[in-house]
């Protein structure tokens, strides 16, 4: 047996559950023992295996639904037209992507990559009076109350580090915060110095000890970086004065020579 994960899932009230960047502590919501998963094997074809497989949050069992989310409902026919362009029109029915014992079975027809026979002569179109499924009532999508008004409202003034804070002193041991200020100067170092300043500020609202960690990190990039430069610069002053050298000899030996 190869190597698993515990999965794990948590319950959550339905108070602000729409906020992707919601931190759920754990112990207001503990985790709940699913089962597990196995790695029991390794892919065969990569190409065949990893390469055309096609990840879809809208492809889901009975039963389960999504959520109003509006990153996620974006990304439910995003996903699906991503694969669409990318895998052709009857991705579903590669291997990888369709059921394990059976065929694909929808109102979809033709295109390249057709791999079976077209669903036969089976209509294309719903309801209809040979193929149709059954609607089935009790998968109706179910309400959901919003309270108060739906609107736009101006987000300029939320509070948008209350959660960052909470990840980084509470989510994060101190190895994985380590981990999080070097990734973010490593993509800071290249920019310009005001926007690492900016940058900078804005963590150091999240936690003054996020900021005072990427600053000395970036400090430490920027000096490396000012050395290479002197160098770099030092040496292309010494091949332009070599070049400079080897011109006037040159020019020395062709004067004596003629």
């Amino acid at each position: 047996m190869g190597p698993s994960w515990k999965m794990r899932c948590r319950c959550a009230h339905p108070n602000d559950w729409l906020c992707i960047f919601q931190v759920w502590p754990h112990k207001d919501f503990p985790l709940i023992p699913v089962g597990r998963l196995v790695l029991n094997r390794n892919p065969v074809n990569y190409f065949a295996e990893v390469e055309q497989l096609a990840f879809d949050p809208s492809n889901m069992p009975p039963g389960v639904e999504p959520s109003p989310d509006k990153m996620l409902q974006g990304r439910l026919f995003s996903y699906p037209d991503t694969h669409r362009h990318r895998l052709g029109a009857n991705y579903l029915q590669l291997p990888v992507n369709c059921p394990y014992r059976t065929h694909v079975a929808n109102y979809q027809r033709d295109g390249p990559m057709c791999m079976y026979d077209n669903q036969g002569g089976a209509p294309n179109y719903f309801p209809n009076s040979f193929s149709a499924p059954e609607t089935q009532p009790r998968f109706i999508e179910s309400k959901c109350k919003v309270s108060p008004d739906v609107a736009r409202y101006n987000s300029a003034d939320d509070d948008n580090v209350a959660q960052v804070r909470t990840f980084f002193t509470e989510v994060l041991n101190e190895a994985e915060r380590e981990r999080l200020c070097q990734n973010m100067a490593g993509h800071l170092k290249g920019t310009q110095l005001f926007i690492q300043k900016r940058m900078v500020q804005n963590l150091m609202a999240v936690h003054p000890d996020y900021g005072t960690r990427v600053q000395r990190l970036l400090d430490k990039y920027n000096a490396e970086g000012k050395k290479v430069e002197n160098i770099l610069s030092v040496s292309h002053t010494f091949m332009y004065t070599e070049k400079i050298k080897k011109k006037c000899c040159l020019e020395i030996a062709s004067k004596l020579y003629n």
